[in-house]
């Protein structure tokens, strides 16, 4: 279906989230007939409701909300019927060819974790240089919304797995796929099917697909991918990088995948120095937050900007909130809050970034199915004791008693949801001492107690910030 065949088309808009609006509210502009349909929003049908009329017999196409996996029964409904299914992403790279004015760029980045600082990183680099830019998608401003704008020079775009499992036409002038670990299996089904859905963000790829050498994951699914003629694969790695690579030569950030003379040597675009405001409290750069910055660079190295702006777009990206936050220090006690790691992946990450021996750790909260035993195993030398939080408490309680039997462990039972911040926090001080660190980095979704993972990760801030 081409842009022009909107024009008094049946669009059924499946989901009324912050994207779906957005999606109903383009589509009514370039004339389709919308027709909202939302489980949750009690002013249009449901779901059932529609599926129990005979709607999806005049419907041309289905804009479905990334929350809605293909076993939902309107969505698979659709599929059934072979009806085209479009995420709101595919809507806005189709809208956006019909612009007259020509179109901006995508920069996009997909993996199970790091995506949004990477995407905030590879805007201010944007930026440093002088383009027009956002970071829209998964994060800020819906994608649609961006595409249909004329004022902007190149978007970075953040994109989940649900958001391309829909998206069939995108072509990225580059991609990157930061890494891949369990995640969301209850919606795809399996992790194979997981990865297949984030490798999407490689096809078409017409300038540079950007890997993890730390993840092999990323890079079959490079391989896999049908790429625009002329486009290159480039590595990045925290180590010394080979040609074709970005990576690090001692403290500084390096180039040998764009650069001129890559074959010979290396071009410097910035140094640690450059991120030391998104150091922890030690003053060290977290590896993953190193790795992130190096996948924006590549993004941007591939669309053209000069080294200089890499450097300049680094020193101006701030730390972002909930993602190795440190709160507070005191009496020689750090407060970090890393509340945006909500699955095993991102907790390990952030448990590296300590000493060994020198993390109270506040985990816990709804698992969704998830196992932790290879994180406690392989980040058991980073604890000094375990807060447990959350309704669902039993996978960590289990994965502490196999892997880490001799780290103390105090749970926070649930009682009066509005006070467990304030608990688990009262328990981590008791635990903590001058030189360590507590740390809130669930490996858990927040849904059961919380609002939101900033909401958890703002009470636990506010909590921090009451102690006497």
């Amino acid at each position: 279906m081409a842009p022009q065949d909107l024009d008094g088309a049946r669009v059924v808009v499946a989901g009324l989230g912050v994207s779906g609006r957005a999606a109903a509210d383009v589509l009514a502009s370039v004339g389709a007939r919308v027709v909202p349909v939302d489980d949750g929003a009690g002013d249009v049908i449901s779901s059932a409701e529609y599926l129990a009329g005979t709607g999806l017999d005049r419907v041309d196409l289905v804009v479905a909300s990334p929350g809605l996996p293909p076993h939902h029964p309107l969505i698979a409904a659709a599929l059934g019927r072979g009806l085209p299914v479009w995420s709101e992403v595919e809507l806005a790279w189709r809208l956006r060819a019909s612009r007259p004015d020509g179109h901006a760029p995508w920069l996009a980045v997909t993996g199970t974790n790091g995506k949004t600082t990477t995407v905030g990183m590879l805007d201010a680099i944007l930026r440093a240089a002088g383009r027009t830019s956002a970071a829209v998608g998964n994060v800020g401003t819906p994608v649609v919304l961006a595409a249909t704008d004329p004022s902007y020079d190149v978007l970075a775009v953040e994109l989940s797995s649900f958001q391309l499992h829909f998206t069939h036409s995108m072509s990225a002038q580059a991609s990157a796929v930061l890494n891949i670990a369990a995640d969301h299996l209850d919606w795809h089904g399996d992790l194979e099917q997981y990865a297949a859905d984030k490798g999407r963000i490689y096809e078409r790829a017409q300038v540079a697909c950007i890997y993890n050498l730390a993840d092999p994951r990323t890079m079959d699914l490079v391989e896999q991918a049908e790429v625009v003629d002329g486009a290159v694969a480039v590595g990045f790695t925290t180590g010394t990088p080979l040609v074709g690579q970005v990576g690090m030569v001692e403290d500084v950030l390096v180039d040998r995948g764009f650069a001129r003379l890559r074959h010979t040597h290396a071009a410097e675009l910035g140094t640690l120095d450059d991120l030391a405001q998104l150091a922890g409290p030690d003053g060290t750069v977290p590896r993953h937050v190193i790795a992130d910055a190096l996948a924006a660079a590549a993004l941007a190295l591939a669309h053209g900007v000069e080294p200089t702006a890499v450097r300049d777009g680094l020193r101006s990206f701030g730390p972002t909130a909930h993602r190795i936050e440190t709160v507070a220090v005191r009496d020689g006690v750090a407060w970090v809050d890393d509340s945006k790691a909500t699955n095993a992946h991102a907790a390990a990450a952030s448990l590296g970034a300590f000493e060994p021996g020198s993390v109270v750790w506040v985990a816990g909260g709804l698992a969704k199915g998830a196992r932790f035993d290879e994180l406690v195993a392989t980040r058991r030398d980073r604890l000094r004791a375990v807060v447990l939080i959350g309704v669902d408490r039993e996978p960590l309680r289990d994965a502490l008693a196999r892997h880490a039997p001799d780290v103390p462990v105090v749970e926070v039972e649930p009682g009066e949801t509005g006070t467990v911040m304030t608990r688990a926090v009262h328990e981590a001080e008791r635990l903590a001492a001058p030189g360590t660190t507590v740390l809130l980095a669930p490996a858990s979704a927040s849904m059961d107690q919380f609002a939101s993972y900033a909401a958890r990760g703002s009470e636990f801030t506010a909590a921090v910030r009451a102690l006497g």
